[in-house]
């Protein structure tokens, strides 16, 4: 069974130095970015609208990543679109919603449809974004739902960029290493 499958016609496609572990799966309208990186048991469909991702970012083990179709009341649906040096936690649910640049989705979160993540954001572990809610540049968010809890501090906001870029390195390392033996 492939990790990257077509629907109606449409695959995945990866920028360069991209990980996909082959044990996630990604179906139909994907495109990822460059040095971007899919961890274990992460589920991408885009089969009723599309999934980007941007450059360097990385999702991580459990996620799942779902789209909202097109429809009369919302001609256009809900794509997923996902910024560059962004950081999607452990287990984090993303449907239909956009997330700007250097943004870090803490494990557990959920964000819904419409919802806008502007960059340079730190949503919190388990926190609940409720559809159509933007986040402001430049906060802590937390909560079921999601509150403003803060300001991010300088060292936070260097922080998004530091996520990113050892993601970019892990998964280098990954590139370079990881070797399949479940056939021996």
């Amino acid at each position: 069974m492939s990790t990257l499958r077509s629907y109606k016609g449409i695959s995945p496609q990866l920028g360069q130095h991209v990980y996909i572990d082959s044990s996630s799966v990604l179906v139909g309208d994907i495109h990822i970015g460059d040095h971007s990186s899919i961890w274990p048991l992460v589920a991408a469909r885009g089969d009723v609208n599309h999934i980007r991702i941007g450059e360097r970012s990385n999702i991580q083990d459990g996620s799942v990543l779902h789209v909202t179709h097109k429809n009369p009341e919302n001609p256009a649906g809900y794509p997923l679109i996902i910024g560059n040096d962004v950081t999607i936690g452990h287990k984090v649910m993303l449907h239909g919603c956009t997330i700007g640049n250097r943004v870090l989705v803490g494990m557990g979160s959920i964000v819904l449809d419409g919802a806008v993540i502007e960059e340079e954001v730190m949503i919190g572990a388990g926190s609940l974004v409720p559809p159509g809610k933007t986040l402001t540049s430049g906060y802590l968010y937390i909560g079921s739902p999601v509150k403003q809890a803060r300001p991010l501090s300088e060292k936070e906001r260097l922080f998004l960029q530091k996520s990113a870029d050892n993601y970019v390195e892990n998964k280098d390392d990954f590139l370079n290493h990881v070797e399949d033996i479940s056939c021996r």
